[in-house]
């Protein structure tokens, strides 16, 4: 399955103040460089975490139904299942209506089901489109403490490892991030 966003989040889910408050930085000539972890930071937590933060569309491509007819959905949290395209072995879409799907978006693992058969052949390759709406909520208050705390950890490591030729990757993780993490995390086996 081929995942592809759609809109992005409209805030960060802590704000550059915070962020300075929490390091213990007055200045403002560091502003784009300090927004910039904060970014980088939310990013990485929501991939070591599997959680996305602020509601977002995304748009999940997949080449056929699986004989089930159930379909993993696979950013989380799901708010809302927005549309269900299916194209024909000729391009042709078709639009699917809200009672021809079922939508399981409180479990562990979401997914869609398709309550009556897709077309009889599909497109060869993205044969179905699924949008769907993400994230815990519109500001960084619907997203949970733990996640923001270490959301500022994470960019206060950073901004206090930074040097000449700086990535952030090379700065590590500080002690306590994945404990922080790991209750929000679910792994498949």
């Amino acid at each position: 399955m081929t995942l592809v966003q759609l809109t992005s989040p409209a805030v960060e889910p802590v704000a550059l103040t915070d962020f300075k408050a929490h390091a213990r930085i007055d200045a403002e000539d560091e502003d784009a460089l300090l927004a910039a972890m904060l970014l980088a930071a939310r990013a990485h937590i929501e991939t070591l975490s599997g959680k996305l933060f602020i509601t977002q569309t995304w748009r999940m491509l997949a080449d056929e139904v699986p004989s089930n007819g159930r379909i993993a959905l696979l950013v989380r949290p799901i708010r809302s299942v927005d549309s269900v395209v299916v194209y024909d072995a000729a391009g042709s879409p078709l639009t699917l209506e809200p009672e021809d799907w079922l939508a399981d978006l409180g479990g562990r693992w979401p997914r869609l089901m398709l309550r009556r058969p897709a077309a009889t052949r599909m497109r060869a390759m993205n044969g179905i489109e699924i949008d769907v709406t993400a994230g815990y909520g519109d500001t960084g208050l619907d997203v949970p403490a733990v996640l923001r705390h270490a959301i500022l950890m994470l960019a206060t490591h950073w901004y206090a490892h930074r040097a000449t030729g700086f990535d952030f990757t090379s700065a590590g993780e500080p002690d306590g991030l994945f404990e922080l993490i790991e209750p929000f995390r679910e792994v498949r086996l």
